[in-house]
């Protein structure tokens, strides 16, 4: 057996993994979109021969793991794609935004390769095996990182190769928490957050509420980069417990500012995180059933059209009001949101809020890194002052932290043997590699 990596083993984003399980046999872990430097359509290439990839396996459905696709179709992949039956429900919305952004607007383009995924897509349960030849099953586990996600357990005779995709936080909003793991022969373990703790989930929404009230006090907007799937729909969960705990409280009524969720995407996503319901946590399912619509408030307007859009840009650039504006994409490389940061970075009234990782060399990272010193930020070859308040909400990370990680590690029922860690900076994973080898006396992989 052996692993190749096309990408996502020394980096936080374009994740996808050659599992050669068999001489000439082997299946692709994920297609991920490259996000960080060179994130152009040239870096997006499939620079590696297909002969022997037999499946594509999918984790979830975050572009880092899925936004190759359409790549991988151009170069002419016509295999079996395996995922949740969730992620297959997102799927499409989440590369057909993928392909207008980094491939072509051209409409017949974009509608073949969407019928050629639909053709090839094969969706699958929790916990079922299937075999996809005599050598090899799979069967995908619950993740807790966004709705869909999975963890993928690869039975090669008595060997178990795991490949963890991304790991959520435990108690997330909407989402059971991860399933334990059973056993691991080889574990390739994600290690995005793998030198930190998360602060926890009640003091985020304390100070989401603190920057709400301070844009209600100033007159600013609140911005929010958020990503379609899962941060988004966390965002809104969470709002709306600001407001139905706001309007319990026994004093003056509160006025609480209207919330912009200004993406096209995102609102498809959410529509389909409502539609898929019955796959939501306890907790939510409570909310529902107390007549509460944690996706669907009053407060909540959203926005579509690109015109609609702009005006609204326009009117916030001239006028002071308290406004929260959710809009993609969640690392400021595109999307709507750039607009919001060009035109209200220099406001001082203006509050940035990161709900999300801010991989290096993006717009976001930029922002978060140099704006807590009065520093600035290219914006579509532009520079722009940031004179706003930038925020980091680090218990909105939809990935486990150190803590999370090594007890997923420590979940397993008989010994985990092997692990190689993925899906992080180096500096991170050296850190995580000790903390592992340490506790369980695992051999880690070298970072390469």
């Amino acid at each position: 057996m052996e692993v190749i990596h096309h990408g996502g083993q020394r980096t936080v984003t374009g994740s996808c993994h050659e599992f050669r399980y068999a001489r000439g046999r082997a299946v692709l872990i994920d297609c991920g979109l490259l996000q960080e430097g060179d994130y152009s359509d040239e870096a997006q290439t499939i620079d590696f021969e297909m002969d022997g990839i037999e499946a594509l396996i999918i984790t979830h459905s975050h572009l880092d793991h899925v936004g190759r696709i359409p790549w991988l179709l151009a170069a002419g992949f016509r295999n079996p794609i395996f995922c949740t039956t969730a992620t297959a429900e997102l799927l499409p919305l989440i590369l057909s935004d993928a392909i207008k952004i980094g491939m072509t607007r051209d409409r017949r383009v974009i509608e073949g390769l969407l019928d050629l995924l639909q053709e090839l897509i094969r969706p699958l349960k929790y916990d079922q095996w299937l075999s996809i030849s005599d050598d090899l099953m799979i069967r995908f586990r619950q993740a807790g990182h966004i709705l869909g996600s999975a963890y993928v357990e690869c039975e090669v005779g008595d060997q178990r190769v795991v490949f963890s995709g991304d790991i959520g936080c435990k108690n997330t909003p909407l989402l059971p928490d991860p399933t334990p793991l059973e056993k691991a022969d080889w574990l390739f373990l994600e290690s995005t957050y793998g030198n930190r703790l998360h602060e926890p989930r009640r003091d985020r929404t304390s100070r989401l509420s603190q920057v709400i009230q301070r844009s209600v006090e100033n007159k600013g907007a609140v911005l929010i980069p958020a990503f379609s799937i899962g941060r988004t729909q966390e965002l809104l969960y969470d709002i709306e417990q600001i407001i139905d705990e706001l309007q319990r409280q026994p004093h003056e009524k509160y006025e609480f500012p209207v919330v912009v969720l200004d993406s096209p995407l995102a609102a498809a996503v959410t529509e389909r995180y409502a539609k898929l319901k019955a796959l939501w946590d306890d907790e939510a399912k409570d909310r529902i059933a107390k007549g509460r619509h944690p996706l669907d408030f009053s407060q909540l307007v959203t926005i579509t059209s690109h015109a609609d859009h702009e005006r609204l840009v326009n009117r916030l650039r001239t006028t002071g009001e308290p406004v929260i504006i959710i809009a993609g994409a969640g690392m400021c490389t595109g999307g709507r949101i750039v607009n919001y940061l060009e035109a209200l970075l220099p406001d001082a009234r203006t509050d940035v809020v990161f709900v999300g990782y801010q991989a290096h060399g993006t717009p976001g990272y930029q922002i978060q890194m140099f704006g807590p010193l009065g520093g600035y930020v290219e914006l579509n070859g532009e520079r722009v002052i940031v004179n706003a308040q930038i925020h980091t909400l680090g218990g909105y990370s939809a990935h486990a932290d150190q803590q999370e990680l090594l007890d997923f590690v420590g979940s397993a029922e008989g010994r985990v043997k092997r692990v190689r860690l993925t899906h992080g900076d180096p500096a991170v994973q050296k850190v995580l590699a000790q903390k592992i080898t340490a506790q369980f006396d695992i051999p880690v992989d070298a970072i390469e």
